[in-house]
């Protein structure tokens, strides 16, 4: 259902583009929409990259390739894409990340770690029981929600505990909870990089560089767990 939600999108998108650049099309002929069905696969895969795509660059390069007035070659092409998909994409959704990041926890007590991580340490627990490595058994009550609110996973809502090896849990996570002493509790903003990434975690509903929040209780911590000894992490 959702590729046909985008491509009454696109075809309007590309049209237009494809307008103003070289002129209005007509589809004459069979062969002609045949080749029209294919820009709009085409632009419904372009769309799923990168939505903010200049649909009127795009038809232009089409039309310059099949003329063969291409301003640059293919192996250029080819290191500029490169380039802007492994630094410039993701310097721009980092830029983004911070700002919201400033913007959410501007005068609410949240303090910055090195790692990008937005902490509020809002019960110490005990400090003479904390986590000492990733391999400790924990026992923990944990919500975690998107940006816009929307729930995750709650072991509230759930009324259990989660017990697990500290290395099970994101790595934001894990540093947050390194914060406190048993008992202790916490608020977190995580930052992508320290959640799920650019892959997110479809079996969470996570998306592709989400930034999360946590509440997070830490009940208990126990000697380090063996080597192998991973168990049902969130």
């Amino acid at each position: 259902m959702k590729r046909f939600t985008i491509l009454p999108i696109l075809m309007l998108t590309l049209w237009s583009g494809c307008s103003k650049s070289g002129g209005g099309v007509k589809l004459h002929t069979d062969t002609d929409s045949v080749a029209y069905v294919i820009g709009l696969n085409v632009g419904a895969n372009l769309l799923k990259m990168d939505s903010t795509l200049n649909a009127a660059a795009v038809c232009k390069g089409i039309a310059d390739y099949f003329a063969g007035r291409q301003s640059m070659t293919m192996e250029e092409a080819q290191t500029f894409y490169l380039r802007y998909v492994n630094y410039a994409v993701p310097e721009k959704i980092r830029e983004q990340e911070r700002r919201f990041l400033d913007d959410v926890t501007s005068g609410q007590g949240f303090k910055s770690s090195e790692s990008g991580l937005r902490y509020d340490v809002t019960r110490d627990g005990d400090l003479k029981r904390t986590i000492a490595s990733d391999t400790a058994r924990i026992a923990v009550r944990i919500k975690a929600l998107r940006r816009d609110g929307g729930e995750i996973y709650s072991s509230y809502e759930r009324g259990d505990t989660l017990r697990t090896r500290l290395d099970s849990l994101p790595a934001g996570l894990r540093e947050g909870l390194k914060l406190l002493g048993s008992g202790g509790a916490v608020k977190l903003w995580v930052p992508a990089a320290l959640a799920y990434g650019a892959e997110g975690d479809r079996t969470l509903g996570v998306g592709a560089n989400e930034t999360l929040y946590y509440e997070a209780e830490l009940l208990d911590v126990q000697a380090d767990a063996p080597a192998g000894g991973k168990s049902g992490g969130r």
